[in-house]
């Protein structure tokens, strides 16, 4: 997950472009919903970690779409990276948010981590360690809403909502209704052609 900060002062909601808004979202999670389920041939041993903070509703919604096609609930838990992230020496002043696995655990099974945005897959890379320390997944892949690229290490997502090529001046945040005020993908500082 990349931080998602709200935008300066100087950068006002009117200077954000929304990509993507609430039904766009709603397709895009419907699709990786079923993308999940065909490549893992059902819903059978199958876990969604969302890592804080906007990954966890994200998978919350995948799995009510995944129990509304199979009939029975996915096991939905988070995955807090905090600890396990490569920038904590040069941004040391970070919550703790809870890691919550869900009952029955991780061995064995299929787990899909869920984040919002996949940018450096520095956040990705801390969440496999921190898979490691608590358990051992048969299979682990990605699901993202968004995937802007920037790839700073070899990671790449199973399931995306929707390939956002961006520059690395731009900023790309999620917003989602009930952690924020409603569903939507914005940019911010777009470069101005001259």
């Amino acid at each position: 997950m990349c931080a998602q900060p709200a935008p300066p002062e100087s950068e006002g909601p009117a200077a954000g472009r929304v990509v993507l808004d609430a039904r766009d979202i709603t397709r895009a999670l419907t699709r990786i919903s079923h993308e999940i389920l065909e490549r893992n041939k059902g819903g059978e041993d199958l876990v969604l970690l969302g890592i804080p903070s906007r990954g966890v509703p994200l998978a919350e919604r995948i799995a009510e779409r995944i129990a509304a096609v199979e009939g029975y609930d996915v096991p939905v838990g988070s995955l807090d990276v905090t600890m396990y992230r490569d920038d904590l020496r040069m941004k040391p002043a970070r919550a703790l948010l809870p890691t919550k696995l869900p009952p029955g655990g991780i061995d064995a099974k299929t787990v899909v981590l869920v984040d919002d945005v996949l940018f450096s897959g520095r956040t990705i890379r801390a969440a496999l360690d921190a898979l490691n320390d608590i358990g051992r997944p048969r299979a682990v892949r990605l699901a993202v809403l968004v995937d802007r690229g920037h790839r700073e290490l070899p990671i790449r997502a199973d399931f995306v909502g929707k390939n956002l090529p961006t520059s690395l001046v731009e900023r790309v945040r999620v917003t989602l209704d009930g952690i924020d005020e409603a569903d939507a993908v914005t940019i911010y500082g777009e470069q101005v052609a001259p």
